[in-house]
Parts: structure tokens; sequence; C-alpha cells
């Protein structure tokens, strides 16, 4: 049973750095051909794709976030992490990590297999 699991602050002041791990169990970050990503969901809108990091570990981020964002990885751990910078209250969302073997960049919603339950996370003074 593969299991994701969010962690991090909820609460992030502005102009700071949003800092989420997200800890895999019952599969390798590092199988081939999988792609591990962060999504986010605003209050009141639908979800956005922010970035992944493959098995191989490279990292692609979503073009309109891509100059504040940063994937990597600790495989030792079987973890990956998201960094978003210079966070606004726009940042406030339900903060998911989720692993499909479609490219994300391109993928729908449905080619994710599994999910972690989600993380608020909260831009505010």
């Amino acid at each position: 049973q593969v299991q994701l699991q969010e962690s991090g602050p909820g609460l992030v002041k502005p102009s700071q750095t949003l800092s989420l791990t997200c800890t895999v169990s019952g599969a390798s970050i590092t199988t081939n051909y999988y792609y591990w990503s962060w999504i986010r969901q605003p209050p009141g809108k639908g979800l956005e794709w922010i970035g992944y990091i493959r098995y191989s570990g490279g990292a692609y981020y979503s073009p309109s976030l891509e100059s504040r964002t940063s994937i990597s990885r600790d495989t030792a751990k079987n973890q990956f992490a998201l960094q978003l910078s210079s966070v606004t209250p726009e940042d406030t969302a339900v903060y998911y990590c989720a692993r499909t073997r479609e490219d994300p960049s391109i993928a729908t919603i449905s080619a994710y297999d599994y999910w972690g339950q989600g993380t608020q996370v909260t831009v505010s003074s």
C-alpha cells in the first residue's frame, strides 16, 4: 500500500519561504517512470499543478510558478520537498503531494494514483 504524507508549517508570513515535505511509504521515489508532484488548491478554486521531481531526480515546474519554486528529494528518507519563495496571501491553499506515471506537465488529475491527505498552508502576517 503506497502512502504519501505531507508535513510542514501551517502558517507562513508574507515574503517568507514555504517549505513542505512529502514522506512516501510503500514505494520508492526512485522507482523507474514515476513522477512525484506537488499540487495545490486555493480556497474556492480548482487544483493547480506546481511541479514534479521524477524518478531520476530531475525536476520541472509550472511556468507560472517556476521563478519561485524548488523541488528536491532525499532518497535515503524516501522524501521529496517543496520550497516556494516570496509567498503572498494568494499562495494560501491546501497543498498535496501525489504520484503519477504520466508526465505531470500534461497529465490530467485522473492520472494520479496516490495522493497525500493534503495540508493547509495559510500565508498571513
